[in-house]
């Protein structure tokens, strides 16, 4: 299966392929007498897991644990725990800012008249440092 066809079936851009080989992320795959890349079943299910643990919010640096925790068979779940509940946590950290800002902007949000009037609430607090 060449590049764009991975691409398809992996639902990752061409160019994110490469990408990923080059930080190896993605093992290099072999390559036909023209220099094309050729990708193998198990290339698509490592791409595919790859996609899914980016949707899901992992760094590249987890993903490549992840996936090398994934060929490990001598692999601990424990690890794969370990690693997911770090990344849980910072998804949680994550959360707790996203709500703070919420609740800045709404706070504004409602203090601002919105009528014909210049003064904005909304304006006011976004020019004050804090």
């Amino acid at each position: 299966m060449n590049i764009g066809q991975a691409s398809k079936k992996s639902g990752i851009s061409t160019k994110m392929i490469r990408y990923y080989e080059q930080i190896g992320l993605l093992e290099t795959v072999n390559r036909s007498n023209s220099g094309y890349r050729l990708y193998s079943k198990d290339d698509i299910d490592d791409l595919c897991f790859l996609r899914h643990s980016r949707d899901l919010g992992f760094s590249s640096k987890q993903m490549k644990e992840l996936l090398y925790l994934r060929k490990n068979a001598n692999r601990q779940s424990a690890d794969v725990k370990q690693l997911t509940q770090e990344h849980i946590e910072t998804l949680n950290q994550k959360i707790a800012q996203l709500q703070e800002m919420v609740n800045s902007l709404q706070n504004s949000f409602d203090h601002c008249a919105g009528d014909d009037n210049a003064d904005c609430a909304i304006l006011d607090d976004l020019g004050q440092a804090k």
